[in-house]
């Protein structure tokens, strides 16, 4: 599509540009992000279409994954959105997180730190403080649960590990991975980061709850520090 047919109607565009119609005949999976946020969205504003609305949500929060972590009042300051929109477009991404967790999933099996961090992003995504989160497994690395254990700045100091570990005793937990976000969008890990991963390890050898990884998490990307051998 190009850019004059920003300010043309849904209506008005060809049947074949139209979203709604081209997800019906090509499936969700051939749709962008924009178009996808215009079928939530379902209407534009007197010279924005909703995929122009859509367009814009995404160039303020940089990406659809900013767009997930926006609130209701961010989304609603966007011209074309308003309250009602906004609801309906954090409706959609909450059941894409519930849907990634749901019992009905036969709890995920953890075999790659890509398979953690895709759980881990869908749930934490990146909020402008930095949250410490434990994943619970069982004997198969299945997911047991997300618990979180701290808001706040994550370090040496603040986190106590007995905290880290409780939920894993309560739930008879065999194994955990630990993970917080950088809302700087830097996945380096801080000397902090690396104490905190050699002292969790040194207490799961003691409780004989292994810590399989550490994962520091972005709005887009991870880095595990168990295949960088950082504090492990």
């Amino acid at each position: 599509m190009v850019e004059s047919d920003y300010a043309v109607g849904i209506k008005e565009l060809p049947e074949g540009d139209r979203p709604r119609e081209r997800l019906l005949a090509y499936g969700a999976g051939a749709l962008s992000d924009a178009e996808l946020i215009a079928i939530a969205l379902r209407s534009g504003i007197k010279g924005a279409n909703a995929i122009h609305v859509a367009q814009g949500l995404l160039k303020r929060f940089e990406g659809l994954a900013g767009v997930a972590q926006a609130t209701q009042d961010e989304m609603s300051a966007i011209s074309g959105v308003g309250p009602a929109k906004a609801a309906q477009i954090l409706a959609a991404f909450e059941l894409g997180r519930r849907l990634a967790m749901s019992p009905e999933q036969a709890r995920p099996r953890i075999s790659t730190p890509e398979n953690a961090a895709r759980i881990l992003m869908a749930r934490i995504g990146n909020p402008k403080q930095e949250e410490l989160w434990v994943m619970l497994l069982d004997t198969k690395h299945q997911v047991l649960r997300l618990h979180l254990v701290y808001r706040g700045q994550v370090d040496s100091a603040s986190v106590r590990v007995c905290e880290v570990f409780r939920e894993a005793v309560r739930d008879n937990a065999k194994a955990i991975i630990v993970a917080h976000n950088h809302p700087s969008e830097d996945t380096t890990p801080s000397p902090a980061d690396i104490d905190i991963t050699r002292d969790l390890r040194h207490a799961g050898d003691l409780l004989g709850i292994e810590l399989l990884d550490h994962i520091i998490i972005t709005r887009t990307t991870f880095r595990s520090l168990k295949q960088q051998q950082e504090g492990f």
